[in-house]
């Protein structure tokens, strides 16, 4: 199937980007795993926890964009666009005051990456490596096991989706430059 093509694809508000949305689609997952933990007698209970989760995650995101608006110069509503124009690997805007505005975006996500990751990655693994040593020692080789198969993978896919999106960024900053 061919992609229709739009005039620029990065730059139209998408129906995912609105806060009504993340909101909503938080509180359904949050539903739905609380009700599977704790059966459907406990729906009342359930909604309740779902619904504070999922104001408190559109609180992070629109204080996230917000954030990034404001260091970027642009608008909150600019930065998921702009988010995405980095992650797809799209052109630079033509526009000076786009192409400005993208460029701090790159600068900041970039020094936030690379900012903890000297002592974030060996921190998890000593957490997940230790909590894998605790469940030997006590005698549950299974849960051991499995812990240290769990640290393994999620450690994993940690470093590749650090190196990728960093990456991207470096990609993302060659072009503007370019």
């Amino acid at each position: 199937m061919r992609r229709r093509e739009r005039r620029d694809e990065f730059t139209e508000p998408r129906w995912q980007d609105r806060l009504s949305v993340i909101g909503v689609v938080a509180l359904a997952v949050g539903l739905v795993v609380r009700l599977l933990f704790n059966g459907a007698e406990a729906w009342p209970s359930a909604l309740v926890g779902a619904a504070l989760m999922s104001v408190w995650i559109v609180f992070l995101v629109r204080r996230r964009r917000r954030h990034d608006a404001r260091d970027t110069g642009a608008e909150p509503d600019d930065v998921p666009a702009m988010e995405r124009r980095i992650l797809k690997g799209g052109p630079p805007p033509e526009d000076p005051r786009r192409r400005q505005a993208l460029a701090a975006l790159v600068d900041s996500r970039q020094r936030r990456l690379r900012r903890n990751r000297w002592w974030a990655f060996p921190l998890l693994a000593l957490v997940f490596l230790g909590t894998s040593v605790a469940w030997f020692v006590s005698g549950s080789a299974v849960a051991g096991s499995l812990t240290l198969a769990l640290a393994v993978a999620f450690l994993g896919w940690l470093t590749w989706f650090n190196l990728r999106f960093d990456r991207r960024l470096t990609q993302m900053r060659s072009r503007l430059q370019g």
